[in-house]
């Protein structure tokens, strides 16, 4: 790996992950995990301070990236909750069929290479009836502004990681055979628009 995806590109996706309207949102839906979470995409730990320890049993962190394992560290370390990482590709989830209370995914699918296969993964390992809790951007309902995060995208996926402005994170969870029980759609206040478009709450299993 390079300089810049080594250390510049974890240094920047963090710091926009963390900005206070982006901590606002994970707020209102990290919480609501429970039992035995798995986390894809655990990045460099900005939802770790809202676990809510009374609920959740065990968490574990598939990161595939060592820089943001390393930065998430401080924050892993100040968790009551048992915890433990996963080393592997989030097309890879290694665990057991129904063995999963909570799947929690914020600001990831954009990322993940081949999101269908992974949420198909998700789907496997969650218990009938378990969650995935989702906090998502992607393509925007008006017209002149999805238009620019199509033109924007392949340059936007090459600074940030592989991201993808445009792409419709709840119609990806519909497609992997979860029903969503609850959806929240919104620009990010403070966020610009194409990158701001959020999709978040609960999709059961």
């Amino acid at each position: 790996m390079g300089l810049y995806a080594s250390f510049v590109e974890p240094a920047l996706v963090s710091f926009a992950c963390s900005l206070p309207p982006i901590r606002a949102e994970r707020a209102k839906v990290v919480p609501a995990a429970a039992g035995l979470v798995l986390e894809i995409g655990f990045g460099s730990g900005h939802n770790a301070p809202f676990y809510d320890p009374a609920k959740v049993t065990r968490l574990i962190a598939l990161e595939p990236s060592a820089a943001m394992r390393r930065k998430a560290a401080r924050k892993v370390e100040c968790l009551s909750t048992p915890f433990e990482w996963l080393d592997l590709k989030a097309e890879e989830i290694p665990l057991d069929a129904a063995s999963v209370d909570t799947v929690v995914t914020t600001f990831t699918l954009c990322t993940i290479p081949d999101a269908a296969r992974a949420l198909q993964g998700v789907r496997r390992v969650l218990k009938a009836g378990g969650q995935l809790i989702f906090l998502e951007h992607g393509a925007a309902p008006d017209e002149s502004v999805r238009r620019f995060q199509d033109r924007l995208d392949p340059l936007w996926g090459k600074l940030a990681g592989g991201c993808h402005l445009n792409r419709n994170p709840l119609a990806l969870i519909a497609a992997a055979g979860f029903k969503v029980a609850q959806a929240d759609q919104r620009y990010a206040r403070g966020a610009p628009k194409f990158e701001g478009y959020l999709s978040s709450r609960v999709a059961i299993a």
